[in-house]
């Protein structure tokens, strides 16, 4: 698969992988190693509130070679969505940062407005903010405005495990974002889900639920690498464009044939 650039980091796996809810840390490291992912998503607010601290688990994260991305998930504010980015750099050392902040507790949809405040706050902070967004295509250009490089718009509702409940949304983002690197971030529930996605033209996805939860977390991962791969591998040679009606793989009028 073709290596892409997304931010200052050159990548050539297009898989991102959370890594919330695995039965154990070996798991989870036996999933990133299938996975082939080379950016791995963490919860800042989760690993504070864990009774058992580090635990080692984000060693085993540096250990596997991928980049840390961590999140604000749980936020619903931008002043404390922005508070813990600063402390996810300086803990972390790294000034990347998943940007969620949620504004309804059902759909878990992110809040736009601010979404944007904080966004705008952190790139003057210098952080390179990957935000969790929806697909409105205003919403997205105002990101873009106020100096974001990179989105994450959802497929579906976190967790849901729909797929991309709008195709015409992402396909419209993608036509009218050309040269943003865009990655489909949440609802992803099967491997199929995530082709889709690339055979959109999208440059990454990013899935945790799918795999953490399945019956087999190392085999889901590969199952999603490959998907993610073959999606990408689709879309850089050409989709067939759908038709009305049938057209012949091999035409025969007019043309002469051996038996």
């Amino acid at each position: 698969m073709s290596s892409f650039q997304i931010a200052d980091a050159v990548l050539s796996s297009r898989f991102f992988l959370g890594t919330a809810g695995y039965p154990s840390p070996q798991v989870l490291a036996d999933a990133i190693a299938a996975s082939g992912a080379e950016v791995v998503t963490v919860g800042l607010r989760r690993q504070l509130a864990s009774a058992s601290g580090d635990n080692g688990f984000i060693g085993i994260i540096r250990a596997s070679g991928a980049r840390l991305l961590p999140n604000t998930a749980g936020c619903r504010s931008a002043r404390e969505a922005v508070t813990l980015a600063h402390m996810a750099r300086e803990l972390l050392g790294t000034n990347w940062i998943k940007l969620e902040v949620v504004g309804d507790e059902q759909t878990l949809q992110p809040d736009p407005f601010e979404l944007l405040d904080a966004a705008s706050q952190l790139v003057k902070d210098g952080f390179e903010v990957f935000p969790y967004c929806t697909d409105d295509l205003v919403s997205c250009q105002r990101l873009l405005d106020a100096g974001c490089r990179i989105l994450m718009p959802w497929g579906a509702p976190i967790g849901s495990g729909q797929g991309l409940i709008n195709p015409w949304a992402l396909r419209t983002l993608r036509a009218r974002l050309p040269g943003v690197p865009l990655v489909v971030d949440a609802g992803i529930g099967a491997p199929s889900h995530a082709a889709q996605a690339m055979e959109l033209g999208f440059d990454a996805v990013l899935l945790n639920s799918a795999v953490a939860q399945s019956a087999d977390p190392v085999k889901m991962a590969r199952a999603f690498g490959l998907a993610i791969e073959a999606g990408r591998l689709g879309f850089e040679a050409g989709l067939l464009a759908p038709q009305d009606m049938a057209v012949a793989s091999t035409p025969v009028t007019g043309r002469p044939f051996v038996l």
